[in-house]
């Protein structure tokens, strides 16, 4: 069986290595504070004593509820030092998700960090759970992050990382039904963080921006254990309405997102210039280089090597659109259950544009007769938590049905086409996936979210939600939608054409619960709001204008 160094050993290297350099960098009021390795490595073993002398033992759960900051990796480490299982929770999560996760775990404790709103895990968290406070305005706590500082001393000998021992209980993100508990074991992160690792080819000097939620299985690998890997120091943002001086600030040499960010990055670019214009520009050989320098430059990303999109499919035309401005974004894939990245187009080939590459060395990939993509190896999960049945639903002869319908191309490159689960039959019998339409529909800057629904209908429908800052009128709008709407329906089988365009009054978010915490589409959710809309809104234009509520 393959070993892997494990988190706690990558850390006490780095720290017997470079103890003064650099690490952690976390802006406060707009001043950033930078903690060496061994600062982070001193206040994880102060934490764990402080944990250990709360009476805990080995496996018991330990929360976290915090947006991302530098004391979110301290806390994660302290809980491995102590022996503790971290539970990490999405800060923008419900009072109901929160007292789920909690009551499910079995916490016995949460550190409470950066939230935007305190009072769902105010109401949600009971009395026997031991409130932990970061040092930041949170919640209400007991204990104290600097009072633990002040009176623990350093825990001398960590906790022993075993294989089989359970790393984290992750939650997935609640697109369809309550949350599972995923059982990440040390072999699972780590063979994962190495396979992500080798897959990257880290240089000395790389730098990382942590912003996605850790909650997420994917900044939690690719972020925080891959930093412990490469030697990469990490850099925080301490809003989201300094994003963008922060990302300035970092100029990161890796930067990962999802497609609904890349998009938003899409769209502030041509607010400034239109895209045609910005196309004849890019095409001039030496004027193209040097605007796509500057918008490169200003957007914090003109040292970034490695670009990357996950947690959803993003449109190639979109990967082909920043290609043009030198960003070449490689599309990767993963669930919660295989621990993160598992299947990566790095490094970049532009003719694997519009596919997921190869599998990394961590997993093993196939498909089944159906076309499911089918997992295996040491970064997958073994078991959901207190869920035998869940857990028995997913394998197949030693195989983790992940629910997504693939392809392999003849080069080896896979390609995501859909889930399953989201597949719906039309009122002619025929089914249809959304993905691919969404895909072709999204390759227009003047669609920032769509959703493609039909299930009972006679033909699909998509809902999209327009680009902030469009200048151009209602009609203007609608007769480039028509034109894109009849290109689109061109590329299309009969049965997958669709009826029209419904533009929605407003935005899909994680506020109005039409998104999840890492901004995928909630379907069922987008299709119970908008149903009776197109079931009473007399559909017989190509576009269709919902009424602002």
């Amino acid at each position: 069986m393959k070993t892997y160094a494990y988190p706690l050993q990558l850390l006490a290297d780095h720290v017997a290595r470079h103890p003064d350099r650099p690490y952690l960098h976390q802006p406060v009021d707009r001043v950033w504070r930078s903690f060496s390795w061994r600062e982070v490595d001193t206040q994880a073993r102060r934490l764990a004593s402080g944990l250990l002398a709360q009476g805990y033992r080995a496996g018991d759960r330990i929360a976290i509820l915090s947006k991302n900051c530098a004391e979110w990796f301290i806390a994660d480490f302290a809980i491995m030092m102590a022996g503790l299982v971290s539970v990490p929770i999405y800060p923008t999560a419900s009072a109901t998700t929160i007292r789920y996760v909690l009551e499910h775990s079995e916490a016995r404790a949460i550190f409470l960090g950066k939230l935007d709103a305190t009072a769902p895990a105010d109401e949600a968290i009971g009395p026997q759970v031991l409130r932990i406070a970061l040092p930041y305005p949170t919640a209400p706590a007991a204990a104290h992050w600097n009072d633990w500082l002040a009176h623990h001393q350093p825990l001398a000998d960590t906790a022993q990382q075993r294989p089989d021992d359970i790393f984290t209980l992750v939650y997935t993100s609640g697109s369809t039904g309550v949350p599972k508990g995923v059982v990440i074991s040390h072999r699972n992160m780590a063979a994962s963080a190495q396979g992500t690792r080798d897959n990257v080819q880290a240089r000395p000097g790389d730098r990382l921006l942590s912003y996605l939620p850790l909650a997420h299985i994917a900044e939690r690998a690719v972020v925080e254990q891959l930093s412990l890997g490469l030697d990469a120091e990490v850099y925080f943002v301490e809003s989201l309405d300094t994003f963008a001086e922060d990302l300035r600030h970092a100029r990161p040499t890796a930067f990962m997102s999802v497609p609904r960010l890349w998009t938003r990055f899409q769209s502030q670019i041509l607010r400034r210039m239109p895209d045609a214009r910005l196309q004849r520009l890019l095409a001039i050989p030496l004027v193209g280089r040097v605007v796509a320098r500057r918008i490169r430059k200003a957007m914090g990303l003109d040292c970034a090597r490695l670009f990357g999109s996950g947690t959803a499919p993003i449109s190639p035309a979109m990967l082909a659109w920043f290609a043009r401005l030198g960003i070449p974004i490689s599309e990767g894939w993963g669930m919660t259950e295989t621990t993160g990245l598992s299947c990566s187009n790095y490094p970049y080939r532009p003719d694997w544009m519009g596919t997921i590459g190869k599998p990394l060395d961590c997993v093993e990939m196939t498909l089944s007769p159906q076309g499911e993509i089918l997992v295996r190896g040491d970064a997958v999960f073994r078991e959901y938590y207190r869920n035998p049945e869940a857990t028995a639903a997913t394998f197949r002869d030693g195989w983790l049905l992940t629910g997504d319908i693939g392809e392999r191309r003849p080069d080896g490159a896979f390609r995501i086409i859909g889930r399953v689960k989201e597949q719906f039959k039309t009122a002619k019998g025929k089914y249809v996936a959304p993905v691919p339409i969404e895909s072709l529909l999204a390759a227009n800057p003047v669609i920032d979210q769509v959703c493609v629904m039909g299930s009972g209908r006679k033909q699909p429908v998509a809902l999209a939600v327009l680009a902030e800052g469009e200048p151009r009128s209602e009609a203007e709008l609608a007769r480039e939608l028509q034109s894109l709407l009849e290109q689109v329906n061109g590329q299309l089988e009969s049965h997958e054409a669709l009826d029209h365009i419904v533009v929605c009054a407003e935005p899909w978010s994680i506020e109005n619960e039409l998104l999840t915490p890492t901004l995928k589409l909630k379907r069922e959710r987008i299709e119970a709001r908008y149903g009776p809309l197109l079931e009473s809104t007399p559909l017989h234009r190509p576009v269709v204008w919902e009424q602002p509520r």
